[in-house]
């Protein structure tokens, strides 16, 4: 390329970045004449309306965003405990080439961090020699708030009731398609939890969850009855706005394992800009 080349080109970016940033001056000036949208403050077009916060996505496919929270990435466990009683104690769950896997017996595992709405990554599998029938292969569970399970189980053609699935919401809905692998190979939720809403010991909003399993959407933002359990209908009770995520140790001892665990706190629309 020549200078003379070289000198239009930088011309032309340069003409380029300028009417870039004039788009976006006069994107950002927008209208105060237009209609106020229904149900907000907002004019169409507003350009007091603040701008989303900027998240870098992960770099693969499943890989934890910018602004996410790492609850496991194959090193540690330090971000998780185990109970006895009331009292917080180490966790005895195995770390194993870099998985974390259950350790039959020793009771579920919980965040030391509570969380509410939220998006949360994490991938699971079952020993490929996986035995036993209907909710005796692999069971588990991920526990929003320690209280709502998305089941986890060998679903890959082995029969159970079907609200106790792999990838159900457990005794409550059974998933929209059961997209599962073979056993010995990774399976992927990505869940986003709306939290329920108390005015006291008033419910004002149930819990929501949309699950995609393995890709594939298994619940689209299904109303939860309440509380996760077994031969039951737990009602709703009052509770903390936030508390820990919990993983199932549901006693057989296979081993179940999981990696890659990563979440997002949500928060609602046009919060002010940093």
């Amino acid at each position: 390329m020549t200078s003379r080349s070289l000198f239009i080109f930088a011309c032309a970016a340069a003409a380029c970045a300028g009417a870039g940033a004039a788009y976006i001056a006069q994107q950002r000036d927008g209208y105060r004449d237009t209609p106020i949208l229904p149900g907000q403050k907002w004019h169409v077009h507003d350009p007091d309306r603040p701008y989303p916060h900027e998240v870098t996505p992960g770099a693969t496919l499943g890989a934890a965003t910018s602004d996410a929270i790492v609850l496991f990435d194959g090193s540690d466990l330090s971000h998780w405990e185990q109970r006895h009683g009331d009292k917080p104690v180490a966790p005895k769950w195995k770390l194993i080439d870099g998985c974390l896997q259950v350790a039959p017996g020793t009771g579920d595992l919980y965040t030391k961090e509570k969380f509410g709405d939220c998006q949360l990554h994490i991938e699971w599998q079952e020993d490929p020699h996986v035995t036993g029938s209907s909710q005796g292969r692999g069971n588990s569970g991920v526990f929003l708030m320690s209280r709502f399970e998305i089941q986890v189980l060998d679903s890959y053609h082995s029969a159970t009731y079907a609200d106790g699935q792999a990838g159900a919401i457990y005794g409550q809905w059974p998933p929209l398609v059961n997209p599962i692998r073979k056993p010995g190979e990774w399976q992927t939720y990505d869940i986003v939890f709306k939290a329920p809403r108390f005015d006291g010991n008033k419910l004002l909003e149930p819990a929501y969850v949309t699950v995609f399993f393995n890709g594939v959407l298994a619940h689209d933002h299904q109303k939860l009855n309440g509380p996760t359990g077994h031969r039951v209908i737990p009602p709703y009770e009052p509770h903390p706005a936030e508390d820990s995520l919990s993983l199932q140790d549901h006693g057989p001892a296979q081993p179940l394992r999981f990696r890659n665990i990563w979440i997002r706190r949500l928060a609602d629309y046009d919060q002010p800009e940093k």
